[in-house]
């Protein structure tokens, strides 16, 4: 996707050769418009396919899953990292760790929203190692849910999460992949 191509070469911030920063448009500071762009290119990618729900982790993956659970006219569930006092039902849980913050977190979802027979999208803003997917994958699979695709706004496909997912089998479908960063120079496929 070009338009999301600039604006990461344009405003993301190269932190490591491992983390970019695109917190003025996507994870801090949201760009409704670039938004709007991002739900509409995954729309197009899962053109193919029919699903009855969108599955996502809090904070960063909830505004191009909204926008995009919109066009489809399907619910968004997102998966909490802290669970709330009031999540009394029984939930999904699966941990993750999060490489910019080098720690593991347990993320959950209420057994109420994820059924056997639903078909999950899973919609995030990055995708390195590949630990949060997997997790959005174990909770569906908990809940007797299919992964039918797996939408990324940016992939770091210098790392293997991508590659281990498609060996896995799933569909991934990523706006941006990115081969190198270095410096101040970022290097797409």
């Amino acid at each position: 996707m070009e338009l999301l191509k600039k604006r990461i070469l344009k405003d993301g911030e190269i932190i490591t050769d491992r983390i970019l920063k695109v917190d003025s448009f996507l994870n801090h500071q949201i760009d409704p418009y670039l938004i709007e762009e991002i739900s509409s290119a995954f729309t197009y990618r899962f053109s193919d396919q029919i699903f009855n729900k969108i599955l996502t982790v809090e904070s960063s993956g909830i505004a191009p899953a909204v926008m995009t659970g919109f066009k489809l006219s399907i619910p968004v569930v997102f998966a909490k990292k802290n669970k709330p006092s009031t999540m009394i039902e029984n939930a999904f849980t699966a941990t993750v760790h999060s490489y910019t913050k080098n720690s593991d977190y347990e993320i959950s979802v209420s057994s109420k929203f994820i059924k056997k027979g639903d078909r999950i999208l899973i919609i995030d803003d990055f995708l390195a190692n590949g630990s949060a997917a997997r997790a959005l994958i174990s909770i569906a699979e908990q809940g007797g849910a299919k992964v039918g695709g797996i939408g990324i706004v940016i992939e770091k496909s210098f790392q293997n999460g991508g590659k281990l997912l498609r060996e896995m089998g799933y569909r991934i479908e990523s706006l941006a992949r990115i081969e190198s960063m270095s410096g101040n120079k970022i290097q797409f496929i």
